[in-house]
């Protein structure tokens, strides 16, 4: 036998002992397998072996722990290619396992997490633990908390930014009221008090104060030059008493006569700060208006000092009672003057010196405290401090000392209510001026008393096709009120007319003449616009057709019948 021949027969021989060896192997390799399986009598995933030809390359593969709720289903794996990392086979929830290759000498191993035929069962994920469900539900919970936390603060601060401070805005504020006797803390210890249930005159003063305001206007007059007329603004001044609030405004009260005709109007407080008001409603019949501030125009320090004043009743007083009068003489600031009740029930009569018109006003306390100029729309006090009179007027002459007179405050009050329940107004552009359409003429008192028609503005002449006209105004009706406002002449119509703008409606009431007597008709109408308004000359009566028909005579303004504004 050659030795080429011995060489190939002892490779042969060592070629079968080598693969009796392997059968040998994975006959124990099979057998451990079954012994396996009749442990754990689960079943097992099966898989091809991998073939001795395949690559060397080292695949490994994931599973997500994730159970879809079957035991040994799985779901969202995912897998990769790359070097083999020998720590990564003793990982918990992973078991990989070597695969010898068919080659005797194969050094490098192949791991595969994919489960083969001959593989042990994979190890089956331990169960999450009861306290490690309520730790992940509450950090969750937590982290949910402070996203949803972050968003509402992050809105809330953008919509604070966006809005401002409408809330603020919107913050109420109350006004309080003036001490009275009535009203006092019981440990009011003033002797004066004390002895007699009433204030000194120096406590009613202290206490009513900061009720009071000073008033301040302008107003446009013609004069008669030797150029012949022109107009010039004149400066006024009046006293105001607050004497209420609502939501957004302060409500002071005084006479007709001191913001009549106003171009301009502010109010004065017991600080000195002065803001801008506005006229919120006028009573000329009864010489009474009542002017409104904006609570926002008022500083906050201004607010702390000002109280409202409390209403007595005037009803109960009697000749001799002490009273207490204070208003803003010349213009200079507040004063104060005392007195006694001289006389109840007063009726007087002046004459408009611009107009010739007699003026009459009754139902007035008379007092020998002072009452000087300026001091009209301020207060009458009883000694506890309370408010019972409205000033308004007093004999100017070299004959009369110490005659002065105020609108007791049982009259003036439900007047008061009346206009500070009105919406407050202010004067429109001259776009959007209104007219109505009439030809009209005052009823002066005189005329009333002479003739018994009603006091007010009566209608000469009616436009044809004119808002009046559409409304069913006639010739004769006598226009008391406008828009809740009451009317008393022609100037006072058109003054009015300024804050009201085209197209808007409102009623009036009117005195109509039937079968001998005056019967109250209320008419809707809807304001035109003053450039449709038609252009014709004035009649025989003195009246044009201005839109109210007011006559140069009537649009004098009526003054403070005794010379005080």
């Amino acid at each position: 036998m050659s030795e080429e021949f011995k060489k190939e027969e002892i490779n042969g021989e060592a070629a079968e002992e080598t693969k009796a060896a392997e059968h040998t192997e994975e006959g124990k390799a099979e057998t451990t397998a079954e012994q396996s399986t009749a442990e754990t009598e689960e079943p097992q995933e099966t898989a091809e072996a991998p073939k001795a030809e395949e690559k060397k390359t080292t695949t490994y593969s994931w599973v997500n722990p994730k159970i879809s709720g079957k035991t040994g289903e799985e779901n969202n794996s995912a897998s990769y290619t790359g070097k083999p990392d020998p720590s990564e086979a003793k990982t918990e929830h992973y078991q990989y396992q070597s695969q010898a290759q068919s080659a005797p000498k194969q050094e490098k191993p192949q791991f595969s997490a994919v489960p083969q035929p001959q593989d042990h069962k994979k190890k089956a994920k331990k169960p999450m633990s009861a306290a490690k469900k309520w730790g992940m539900t509450l950090a969750m919970a937590a982290c949910f908390g402070l996203v949803a936390g972050g968003v509402f603060i992050g809105t809330a601060a953008v919509g604070t930014k966006v809005i401002g401070t409408a809330t603020e805005q919107k913050q109420e504020v109350t006004i309080p009221t003036t001490t009275t006797t009535t009203a006092a803390d019981s440990s009011d210890t003033s002797d004066t008090v004390k002895a007699t249930g009433e204030m000194s005159v120096k406590d009613v003063a202290s206490s009513a104060m900061p009720s009071l305001v000073a008033i301040s206007t302008t107003t446009v007059e013609e004069v008669e030059t030797f150029f012949g007329t022109t107009s010039q603004e004149v400066p006024a001044s009046g006293t105001g008493v607050i004497v209420g609030q609502n939501d957004d405004e302060l409500l002071i009260a005084t006479n007709n006569h001191v913001v009549s005709g106003a171009t301009s109007l502010s109010v004065s407080f017991i600080d000195d700060e002065t803001v801008e008001g506005q006229i919120k409603g006028t009573d000329a019949d009864n010489d009474l208006a009542v002017v409104a501030v904006k609570l926002s125009d008022i500083k906050d320090e201004t607010k702390s000092q000002i109280k409202i004043a409390v209403m007595g009743n005037s009803d109960d007083l009697e000749v001799g009672d002490q009273v207490v009068a204070i208003g803003n003489a010349l213009g200079t600031g507040q004063s104060l003057t005392s007195g006694y009740v001289s006389a109840k029930d007063r009726t007087i009569s002046s004459q408009d010196e611009s107009t010739g018109e007699t003026i009459t006003s009754e139902g007035l306390i008379q007092t020998d405290a002072a009452i000087n100029p300026g001091n009209s729309g301020g207060a009458l006090l009883n000694m506890n401090g309370e408010l019972i009179g409205i000033n308004e007027a007093k004999y100017s002459s070299t004959q009369v000392e110490g005659m002065g007179f105020a609108i007791p405050i049982s009259k003036a009050e439900p007047i008061l209510q009346n206009l500070m329940n009105l919406t407050t107004r202010y004067k429109v552009s001259d776009d959007e001026a209104a007219y109505i359409g009439i030809n009209m003429a005052d009823v002066s008192a005189d005329v009333s008393q002479n003739y018994g028609i009603p006091t007010g503005v009566c209608i000469m002449s009616v436009v044809d096709g004119s808002p009046a006209a559409d409304a069913g105004f006639k010739k004769g009706d006598v226009i008391t009120t406008f828009d809740g406002r009451s009317i008393s002449n022609a100037k006072g119509l058109k003054e009015t007319l300024t804050y009201y703008a085209a197209g808007e409606t409102v009623d009036v009431t009117v005195q109509r003449a039937d079968n001998g007597e005056y019967k109250e008709v209320t008419l809707t109408l809807t304001l035109g616009s003053a450039a449709d308004m038609p252009q014709t000359s004035g009649s025989s009566n003195g009246t044009t057709n201005d839109g109210t028909g007011s006559s140069d005579q009537n649009d004098q303004g009526i003054q403070n019948p005794f010379g005080n504004r």
